[in-house]
């Protein structure tokens, strides 16, 4: 089935870089399409205008656009990982050059903004035991990288974790 919504997104001068770094650090992904300007620009002859890549078969454009937009933390990718393995790895390759927030947010060298998040924080939150889902939520919010183990005691009530 083909993908309805794109994400699109605009670097300044260096899309080309950017693509082959996500390319890199995700399975299942490549570079489905380049074109590159010509004699009459904008940009230089030759340099990336407009690619298309897959992460993970997600379908993405980026554009060499120039300095005139910057990302936000308004839009950020979210990343599913099931396993701390899968967000350790994702975590370490993705902020490398940029910028580690909280909660599972980390800010890219092209200052694309991510979250790398398993799927048991959701349904910890979820928790019909408001009580359990508000100590998971606390145990969140003092996290920078999110750790499942400590997301799971904060849920069991363990106390090591609930006095730190």
């Amino acid at each position: 089935m083909e993908q309805k919504i794109t994400p699109f997104l605009w670097f300044d001068d260096n899309a080309e870089e950017a693509i082959n770094f996500y390319t890199s650090i995700f399975k299942d992904s490549k570079v489905v399409n380049i074109s590159r300007y010509g004699e009459h620009g904008p940009g230089p002859k030759g340099s990336l205008m407009t690619a298309t890549f897959q992460l993970h078969g997600q379908e993405f454009m980026a554009l060499n656009g120039g300095p005139m937009f910057k990302f936000t933390e308004a839009i950020s990718l979210f990343v599913k990982c099931k396993t701390q393995e899968e967000i350790d790895e994702l975590w370490e390759k993705l902020s490398a050059g940029g910028e580690k927030s909280r909660c599972g947010w980390l800010k890219d060298k092209f200052g694309l903004w991510w979250q790398i998040i398993p799927p048991v924080l959701g349904e910890l939150l979820n928790s019909k035991d408001s009580e359990k889902s508000g100590r998971v939520m606390a145990a969140m919010m003092k996290m920078s990288k999110i750790e499942i183990k400590k997301l799971q005691d904060a849920y069991d009530g363990k106390e090591e974790l609930i006095k730190a």
